[in-house]
């Protein structure tokens, strides 16, 4: 079996300490040679400035293909679309267009009068912009707003209809999961090759948990059990390395053949499932300035 495509995702700092971690986090994945790195964007555009230079200067200094993410919350069209050209000014040429969660405290989504109503018009919209690639959000279990996981389905046909060019889903922890989701997008006319798997290592159990329960993603059972006893023994970096690499290969046995790693901003466990997957560096990177 080949090593897999990879790709990562990174969310910008809002302190000194964080701006080091993302930089070291960015420098020890970026000899993997990634297809591209993403920078997330703060619930209501509250990272947007920050978002920007952290795309801009990883961009600029390790030399990736960084993609931004862009949405649809606390903006007009005028100054999205403004931030979609300064971008392409910058020399940065795709986008991870999303809706967007709502600011906090507002509970749900609600669109500005002179804003992107959702995700479909902010694609459209790009695609009319210029020649962006676009990366768009993707749901193997139903999204909390969603009506039901065929809705789902529906909802990402056509965002590759308003000119998607690939989707990322939310990440999972069994690759049944992921395996179900891309069979039913199938045979409702999208292309599976086009829906990268979501993978999030498992750093820190709890917190995992807790983002898992706040955004729909079942939580196995075993899984609490296998942590509970890893604390027990100090072994829980060695059971997120292997239940992470295992349901890599599981994926990788399926016939997928790109992984997107949600990192956050830490570099070790991705790094090491990467090399269990035979991704190596291609070249150290030195003097990176």
């Amino acid at each position: 079996m080949s090593a897999p495509r990879i790709s990562f995702e990174f969310f910008p700092p809002k302190t000194l300490d964080a701006s080091f971690r993302l930089w070291e986090t960015t420098r020890m994945l970026a000899p993997l040679r990634p297809d591209f790195v993403s920078v997330t964007y703060g619930a209501g555009g509250t990272t947007r400035q920050l978002t920007h230079e952290a795309v801009t200067t990883i961009g600029r200094s390790f030399g990736l293909n960084v993609a931004a993410h862009l949405t649809c919350v606390d903006a007009s069209r005028a100054e999205t679309l403004e931030i979609a050209r300064a971008y392409a000014a910058a020399g940065v040429s795709e986008i991870v267009a999303l809706r967007g969660d709502p600011p906090k405290g507002q509970g749900k989504f609600r669109p500005r009068e002179d804003g992107f109503a959702n995700a479909l018009e902010l694609i459209a919209a790009l695609k009319d912009e210029g020649d962006f690639t676009l990366r768009v959000g993707a749901y193997p279990e139903r999204h909390p707003e969603s009506g039901d996981a065929d809705a789902d389905i529906a909802w990402l046909k056509r965002k590759f209809e308003a000119g998607a060019d690939s989707a990322i889903t939310q990440f999972f922890f069994e690759a049944e999961t992921f395996l179900r989701f891309r069979d039913k997008a199938q045979k409702a006319g999208i292309d599976g090759d086009k829906i990268l798997p979501g993978i999030i290592p498992i750093e820190n159990w709890h917190g995992i948990r807790r983002f898992a329960q706040a955004t729909g993603a079942t939580v196995p059972g075993w899984m609490d059990d296998a942590f509970e006893k890893a604390a027990r023994d100090g072994r829980e970096q060695l059971l997120a390395t292997a239940l992470c690499t295992e349901l890599c290969d599981g994926l990788l046995s399926e016939g997928v053949d790109a992984l997107h790693f949600y990192t956050l901003n830490h570099a070790h466990l991705t790094r090491d499932v990467c090399y269990a997957l035979g991704v190596k560096p291609a070249v150290a990177l030195q003097n990176v300035a």
